[in-house]
């Protein structure tokens, strides 16, 4: 990725419940991803970017949670391991942080949240933050490929943004097979280019 002023870094919920094995919603080899993450980060860092980190921050009951009617397992609970960073990850100074799903909404994309009973959407107010950073161009990378990373990609292509995911820095979960590259056939239809 050829980064600049213009460009913004999506890390999308690089999380101990995500890329930790024990955690609760563990990505097979979520881990392994964090290295190249990590230098993204820098390059965009070095190049004046601007990066972004967006965060699962889920209340202990919500309706995104099996026991309260949704798909997922706990995961993500706000102030606990789970829902913090992966050891490993860089986690840069005055960086922006979204955090999702904090009053029991679906919060797949870092740009929007989803009301599970209602489906009515609200913004998380990324858009904005980017418009005021003079950002033309996102590259999107974390996990999961097939939630987060997909929601937040599509997302930015749709509201404008010239947008790339970049492969090498995620993975899907893969609920159901084949769920990976229904993702970044999504994608491409959309206009994210896909590196």
């Amino acid at each position: 990725m050829d980064y600049n002023a213009t460009t913004a870094l999506i890390v999308v919920d690089v999380q101990n419940d995500f890329a930790d094995p024990p955690g609760s919603l563990y990505v097979p080899g979520g881990e392994q991803v964090i290295p190249f993450i990590n230098r993204q980060i820098d390059a965009a860092v070095d190049a004046g970017a601007v990066v972004v980190y967006t965060q699962d921050w889920h209340p202990e009951e919500t309706p995104h949670f099996q026991e309260f009617g949704g798909i997922w397992p706990v995961h993500c609970v706000a102030e606990t391991r789970g829902a913090e960073f992966h050891d490993t990850l860089d986690v840069v100074e005055g960086a922006l942080h979204i955090r999702k799903g904090t009053g029991g909404e679906d919060g797949y994309s870092g740009f929007s949240v989803r009301d599970p009973e209602t489906g009515e959407e609200s913004s998380t107010g990324l858009r904005d933050q980017l418009s005021e950073a003079g950002v033309e161009r996102v590259a999107v990378l974390g996990l999961a490929l097939d939630y987060c990373v997909k929601e937040t990609a599509l997302d930015a292509a749709g509201s404008g943004l010239q947008t790339a995911l970049l492969a090498d820095g995620t993975l899907p979960v893969n609920l159901a097979h084949g769920d990976g590259a229904r993702a970044v056939a999504a994608m491409l239809n959309a206009g994210v280019a896909v590196s």
